[in-house]
């Protein structure tokens, strides 16, 4: 039981950052019930965002349907939505209707641009949104262009990770004051966050425009990724003094030579040099010599690996579902351990399950499927 349970969440299913934001959630013990589409596929997708949730079918198209989720929100602590701004307003879900029929209600919204501002009504995805926050500009190797770094920080850090977060923060404010409200969750926003302490870096000089110059985007000799003899990549981050000399000593470097770890005007020459000085072992052999030491050094492992590293396994960081491997969840905690009950549903299968438990009646159930605002 997850530090979360007891506590009734309402997923308007979307795509990427909504789910994602379901998935924490629901991973902490909150009862979190998908609301999909109705004519979806017949079949449990592999999708490990949609795990430890129920799923139920509604045609939102028909005012049966509406009322049918106005019913379920009515006992419910929170609601979320990833739709653009207006989207729920035309359906009949606005945050104004769901507050008048639930008040302490907790309405998340997620977007990439937020509810306001020039740009809420256009089309983007993360890449769009990480670009407008400062982030992307930041990424990538000097001289050259930015580089997308995945969608990890857009849809994902700065998306659905800070819904989730402001609906916590709602939902505890909710049991003090007995009034809920809305979480305006905007991805533009929520990477501005993550660029934190790069603002305060920049504020105090320590910190250029120019991509691959700076100590934590590549620029630096002993922060970066290296190719190892067997085409693999090892990653060393020896930024404090003295882990950077265990460093030059683990590598057998120069110790005159690379004394200057702060001269900025030797680490493009350093680099070079740490090049050649990685290409001499295997990634094995570089692991057999660093790895566990303070040289602050890891493999970079890509996703079909990192689940058999003896560290990951040590920790049971990931686990297998349905078949399919994905990360435990997190963060873990001492006494309301966090559970995965199941993986994806298909769509509408707890249809049934899930009206029965939130007060419909078998006639009222009959009339919703044969009108076809359900699918059970």
């Amino acid at each position: 039981m997850g530090p979360l349970s007891g506590f009734k969440i309402i997923e308007l299913a979307g795509i990427g950052p909504g789910p994602f934001c379901g998935m924490m959630l629901s991973d902490m013990g909150a009862e979190v019930i998908r609301v999909e589409r109705t004519g979806g596929s017949k079949k449990a997708s592999k999708d490990v965002l949609a795990r430890n949730r129920r799923s139920i079918a509604v045609d939102l198209k028909q005012p049966e349907g509406v009322e049918t989720v106005l019913r379920l929100i009515e006992s419910a602590d929170a609601v979320f939505e990833g739709f653009r701004p207006g989207v729920m307003e035309r359906l009949g879900l606005s945050p104004d209707i769901c507050l008048a029929r639930n008040p302490r209600l907790v309405f998340g919204r997620m977007t990439g641009w937020g509810q306001t501002g020039p740009m809420a009504q256009a089309a983007g995805h993360d890449i769009n949104y990480i670009a407008l926050a400062g982030a992307l500009h930041a990424i990538g190797r000097k001289s050259e262009k930015p580089v997308p770094p995945l969608n990890l920080v857009g849809d994902f850090g700065g998306g659905g990770m800070l819904l989730a977060f402001g609906m916590v923060c709602a939902l505890l404010e909710a049991q003090k004051s007995g009034a809920g409200q809305v979480v305006d969750a905007a991805m533009v926003d929520g990477t501005a966050s993550l660029m934190a302490m790069f603002f305060s870096m920049a504020a105090s000089g320590a910190f250029t425009q120019e991509r691959g110059s700076n100590m934590l985007d590549g620029g630096a000799h002993f922060y970066d990724t290296y190719e190892t003899q067997d085409g693999k990549f090892v990653c060393i981050g020896s930024i404090e003094p003295q882990f950077y000399v265990e460093l030059v000593e683990k590598a057998g470097l120069d110790k005159e030579k690379y004394a200057p770890q702060m001269d900025q005007s030797m680490w493009p020459e350093l680099s070079k040099d740490l090049e050649s000085v990685f290409l001499t072992k295997t990634q094995a052999q570089w692991c057999e010599l660093m790895e566990g030491t303070d040289v602050c050094f890891a493999p970079v492992l890509s996703i079909f690996e990192a689940p058999s590293h003896p560290h990951n396994v040590a920790r049971n960081s990931y686990t297998t579902v349905d078949g399919v491997v994905q990360q435990s969840p997190a963060p873990r905690f001492s006494r309301t351990q966090a559970e995965i009950s199941n993986g994806a549903r298909v769509p509408g299968q707890d249809t049934l399950s899930v009206l029965t438990d939130y007060g419909f009646v078998q006639n009222e159930i009959d009339k919703l499927k044969a009108s076809g605002a359900v699918q059970l």
